[in-house]
């Protein structure tokens, strides 16, 4: 369940959108991470945060 979103950043208001909407459609961490995002872009960030949460991320360094 994802609780809430925090952007914060010059192109916060393009970003947040996205988390409202997973909030208002009671959207997991699961549902997020297989959404397909343009690349690269920034919405690409919250599919990532998505993988990472559940030990999927692509662009971390382990």
């Amino acid at each position: 369940e994802i609780l809430g979103v925090h952007i914060v950043g010059p192109h916060a208001t393009e970003l947040i959108s996205e988390g409202a909407l997973a909030m208002e459609l009671e959207a997991t961490a699961e549902d997020l991470a297989g959404a397909i995002r343009l690349h690269p872009s920034l919405s690409e960030s919250q599919v990532e945060a998505a993988r990472e949460c559940l030990g999927r991320g692509v662009y971390v360094m382990r």
